[in-house]
């Protein structure tokens, strides 16, 4: 009982960490595209940027 316990815990441990990891890579794509466009469609004045920081 104890070692179908461990293997149910630890399938559940790994399938929170690939769904966290699946949804840092689309927060990351989503970022990368905002970055993009915001480099793209910066003004035309020089250093000037769409962002603060």
């Amino acid at each position: 009982m104890v070692p179908l316990l461990l293997v149910l815990l630890l399938a559940l441990i790994l399938f929170g960490a690939g769904f966290a990891l699946q949804a840092l890579w689309w927060i990351a794509i989503v970022v990368l595209v905002l970055w993009l466009v915001g480099f793209v469609a910066r003004p035309r004045g020089g250093s000037a940027r769409w962002y603060r920081w």
